[in-house]
């Protein structure tokens, strides 16, 4: 009997420990959950979100969408109890705080750090574009017009939203495609993060296919939603004859 009651006394007290654990210690850990989507073919408050210069854009129907993830605020607490939920949710994710803010930074610092990134991320995408359309980039120019989107994974759909502009096939069949994968000033396609609830936004705002980096695959195929086609690129000119072929009935590449 007296070993019971010890038992119980030590449960009881890891319970209570537990307790206040979970509502008083912050942890080293961010809440992600699926984020916004934009249409690289729309606008932004008004403005074209690709203004170019130089060169007559040409009409276009369908969207590209680029897909963004949404991050706890860098400054916030996250205890047991509101990460415990998301442990069990498919639409959320917990990842440790330093993968996605960089450690010993203000907020200040990394929303210009992202900006920054945004910014180059543009610069290597309009280039990479201009050069699968042998297009002379100190003749035309490409502004890229988004708020409120931060990073460098955008690059690929900002450049399929040139080509698409500017070049001579249509690349969205008037579907609406989403896509996610840096890029850099040769049109090689990079890795970024967050890809699985990336597919579940893109599946959420309609879109039938997803471009992504081919090394991102074996994360994506797990947990993307179904009638979300995957398909994997690894540069710039891959994705344009993937989604040529994905309208046309022709061999694409899948995850």
């Amino acid at each position: 009997m007296a070993r019971s009651k010890r038992n119980l006394v030590l449960s009881v007290l890891l319970v209570v420990i537990l307790g206040v654990f979970s509502f008083a210690v912050p942890l080293p850990y961010t809440l992600v959950i699926p984020g916004d989507t934009a249409d690289t073919l729309g606008t932004d408050n008004g403005v074209p979100v690709i203004q170019i210069e130089g060169a007559t854009p040409q009409p276009t129907d369908g969207k590209l969408l680029l897909v963004t993830i949404r991050a706890t605020d860098p400054d916030e607490k996250l205890y047991l109890s509101d990460l415990f939920d998301a442990w069990f949710d498919d639409d959320e994710a917990v990842v440790p705080k330093k993968s996605v803010y960089a450690e010993g930074k203000s907020k200040k610092e990394i929303i210009a750090d992202n900006t920054k990134d945004m910014v180059e991320s543009q610069d290597h995408a309009a280039i990479a574009a201009l050069n699968h359309l042998g297009l002379d980039p100190n003749q035309v120019k490409v502004k890229l017009n988004l708020a409120d989107v931060g990073g460098p994974s955008a690059g690929l759909m900002f450049s399929l939203g040139i080509v698409d502009q500017l070049g001579t096939q249509n690349l969205t069949g008037g579907r609406i495609i989403a896509g996610t994968g840096t890029i850099d000033d040769a049109g090689k396609v990079g890795p970024i993060g967050g890809v699985e609830l990336k597919t579940k936004a893109a599946k959420r705002d309609g879109a039938v296919a997803f471009l992504l980096p081919k090394q991102e695959c074996d994360k994506a195929k797990e947990v993307a939603p179904g009638g979300l086609r995957l398909i994997p690129v690894e540069t710039l000119n891959g994705a344009v004859d993937a989604l040529i072929a994905f309208q046309t009935g022709g061999k694409v590449p899948s995850c």
